[in-house]
C-alpha cells in the first residue's frame, strides 16, 4: 500500500510524529488503540474523521518501519 498521501510528519505537529491525513491523531495512537483490542469498527466509531484506509495504511508504515529497523540492525 503506498501510504504516502495519507501518513505525513510535520514538524510542528505531534512533536514530528508520523500522523494520519495531518490531523493531530498519531500512528503510534492508533496502533496503541489497535493493541488494546480495540476493532477497526470500534476506532472507526469513535474517529469518525477517519476510514478503513487510514488504519491500513498505519499497519502498511509500522511494517515497512520494522522492515527497515531490521536491515539496519542486521547489518
Amino acid at each position: 500500500m503506498d501510504y504516502s498521501q495519507i501518513i505525513t510528519i510535520e514538524p510542528g505537529k505531534r512533536s514530528g510524529k508520523p500522523c494520519i491525513r495531518g490531523l493531530r491523531i498519531t500512528v503510534g495512537d492508533l496502533l496503541g488503540y489497535l493493541a488494546s483490542g480495540m476493532s477497526h469498527q470500534e476506532i472507526l466509531r469513535d474517529f469518525p474523521y477517519l476510514n478503513e484506509t487510514d488504519i491500513l495504511a498505519c499497519l502498511a508504515f509500522a511494517a515497512d518501519r520494522e522492515r527497515k529497523l531490521e536491515t539496519v540492525t542486521a547489518a
